[in-house]
């Protein structure tokens, strides 16, 4: 675990992230709360271009919760039944559908406390429905973010709750909206978890990183 970063180099890490993409976005698809609630519900264990092949043709017949109960249990893991623990997925799918037509009208709620109370939903999608549908700056701790806070010394912790903690102490208020994708977007496509691609790191040379590849 790297020692955290000050506040000016945090600053300037998350300069040049805006820098080169200023709108960074989820790469689920989804069109609305409630398919966004499910798709990244889906991603648990799997990737996000697997889960949208899966819910490509499903959302299309199934993008509220009433649609989802209508089609069923069974039809729904035929859709899905290329991701992983697809079966369990599924019942939880079903439940947090009946859920939210017979407590919430239908409409996903936007608390984390609600949102974490639904089957198959814990804090990270929460934090990411959160983020990504109503703009608040939840911040959804993944494998990425976890790597790439402890490598860096930008939001380092022993766990996923510390690094949240970390990332909402440390980093810059202007920062907080887009600080969870930039981070996971660095995590996936540069700082990787076997072979980091240091080399064409944009944050190379403030990176706390000990083990830094060409």
């Amino acid at each position: 675990m790297a020692k955290q970063l000050d506040y000016h180099t945090i600053r300037e890490i998350f300069t040049r992230f805006q820098e080169m993409e200023a709108e960074p976005k989820g790469e689920l698809d989804h069109v609305n709360a409630y398919t966004l609630v499910v798709a990244v519900a889906l991603s648990a264990q799997a990737t996000d271009a697997g889960v949208n092949r899966a819910t490509k043709d499903l959302f299309k017949i199934a993008d509220t919760p009433q649609k989802m109960l209508d089609l069923g249990e069974a039809a729904l893991i035929e859709h899905i039944k290329t991701i992983g623990l697809y079966r369990n997925k599924a019942k939880n799918v079903i439940k947090l559908s009946r859920i939210l037509v017979e407590d919430y009208g239908g409409e996903v709620p936007n608390s984390r406390a609600a949102l974490e109370s639904l089957p198959g939903v814990g804090r990270k999608t929460a934090n990411v429905v959160l983020n990504m549908w109503w703009h608040y700056p939840a911040q959804a701790v993944d494998t990425h973010i976890f790597r790439f806070g402890n490598r860096s010394g930008v939001c380092p912790g022993k766990d996923v709750v510390a690094v949240e903690r970390a990332i909402e102490d440390n980093i810059p208020v202007d920062f907080q909206h887009h600080a969870h994708h930039w981070m996971i977007l660095h995590g996936r496509y540069v700082c990787k978890a076997r072979k980091p691609v240091c080399g064409n790191c944009l944050i190379r040379d403030l990176c706390m990183f000990e083990d830094k590849t060409l």
